[in-house]
């Protein structure tokens, strides 16, 4: 492996990954981290089995990572950092809590919100069309995701959405491995308003009439004793930070892809009902999250590797998805992959994100809209894109385009 030492490099698991995850799945798909007491999982088909093994591999977060002073990766045992709620439940704790908001998210009620995430993206876009291009993740990515889960979905009030993503951003580079212990602590106190300021909405929402978003079913599971406060704010800054980090991932993702493949945009102008085609792709591509954690309840063994009770277990989702065995030449996007189905871009088993029917709505309204409303897009040259300093989130903080719009503001 490409070590420094007996550690894991950062820079290895955060630029790109996939040559490493190759060697991985290859090598050692359950593999211990050098000088960790954490395994990472690479396999498409170990993935699959170590999320059907529920009571030996516990979705309570129970750890971070960090970048030790010489660049490589460590991991720090934290206990918890909140009530284990939602995502960091296991069952039947999870069961119930789904069962709380599932219905305020479910396909069909999804639906209805199509028209405004359209008229949304419209506005959105106008400024990039007008501007001949412009920062296509600032203006369009990062925006849309937050207003659409903060307001149309979860139902905050008035909320301050530029707050709410740097909150979400600063929090996701908090556990995204990439800053030193002192960094993180630094960091910590900016991410802690979030929590006052959700509990301060839920307050509202207790003494309110319900209004058939996720906030009041929130409000009335703290009313009728399902929920506590505690665990109800947790819960909403759960589904507000998932909801937003994982569809403007996505989103940035497939505008980037495109904006490097004139080939393939022409495909999808011919063609537009291959949009959630190349949604799935991107999904499996490029995973808006790498991986995520599990604690071993154990021991534990997984293919022959014995996990010791407590561990860290990084099932790599962005690993499986470009695992040979399961799909053809993974390494290229292909509208005509027939399986791209079996990708776990939005995880796998009981955690599968209850928000992806709305990540998928966003993201094929959004890359409609642009390729109905455009020649052609592509990277500014005179501005390399950029990513979020993360190994754990795969999102795009600039993506400068170049766009010729199909038709110009008049003068």
């Amino acid at each position: 492996m490409h070590v420094m030492g007996d550690r894991l490099r950062v820079a290895e698991l955060q630029h790109d990954p996939y040559p490493l995850f190759a060697q991985l799945r290859r090598d050692a798909p359950v593999w211990r981290l050098p000088g960790e007491d954490a395994y990472l999982v690479s396999t498409w088909a170990l993935v699959a089995e170590a999320t059907a093994r529920v009571p030996e591999l516990s979705n309570h977060f129970r750890h971070t990572l960090f970048r030790h002073d010489d660049g490589t990766l460590g991991v720090l045992a934290t206990g918890g950092a909140g009530p284990d709620v939602f995502a960091g439940a296991d069952p039947p704790v999870h069961t119930a809590q789904r069962r709380i908001f599932f219905s305020e998210l479910v396909q069909e009620k999804l639906r209805g919100l199509e028209p405004a995430v359209e008229a949304l993206t419209d506005e959105l876009l106008e400024p990039l069309l007008a501007d001949g291009g412009g920062d296509a993740a600032v203006g369009l990515a990062h925006p849309l995701p937050m207003q659409v889960v903060a307001d149309l979905v979860i139902g905050f009030r008035d909320p301050d959405l530029g707050q709410l993503r740097q909150w979400v951003f600063d929090g996701s580079r908090l556990a995204g491995g990439c800053l030193r212990l002192d960094e993180m602590a630094a960091l910590s106190g900016q991410v802690a308003g979030l929590a006052s300021w959700t509990a301060g909405e839920l307050e509202v929402a207790v003494g309110s009439s319900p209004r058939g978003d996720v906030l009041g079913a929130a409000a009335e599971a703290v009313r009728d004793g399902r929920l506590t406060r505690e665990e109800a704010a947790f819960t909403l800054m759960v589904l507000l930070g998932a909801g937003a980090e994982t569809t403007t991932g996505l989103i940035g993702n497939a505008v980037a892809i495109l904006a490097a493949r004139p080939d393939l945009q022409d495909e999808l102008r011919a063609d537009p009902g291959q949009v959630p085609a190349y949604v799935e792709e991107v999904l499996r591509f490029e995973s808006p999250f790498r991986f995520h954690p599990r604690t071993a309840n154990g021991p534990v063994v997984l293919a022959g590797v014995e996990i010791p009770d407590g561990a860290l277990v990084l099932l790599l989702w962005s690993s499986a998805n470009r695992d040979e065995a399961v799909f053809e030449e993974p390494d290229s996007v292909r509208l005509d992959r027939g399986n791209s189905r079996l990708h776990v871009g939005f995880g796998r088993g009981i955690h599968h994100c209850v928000g992806a029917p709305l990540a998928r709505l966003e993201a094929r309204v959004v890359l409609s809209a642009l390729l109905r409303r455009t020649r052609s897009f592509r990277i500014d040259p005179g501005q390399p894109q950029q990513w979020a300093d993360s190994v754990w989130i795969r999102r795009l903080e600039h993506l400068p385009l170049v766009i010729d719009p199909t038709c110009r503001p008049a003068d």
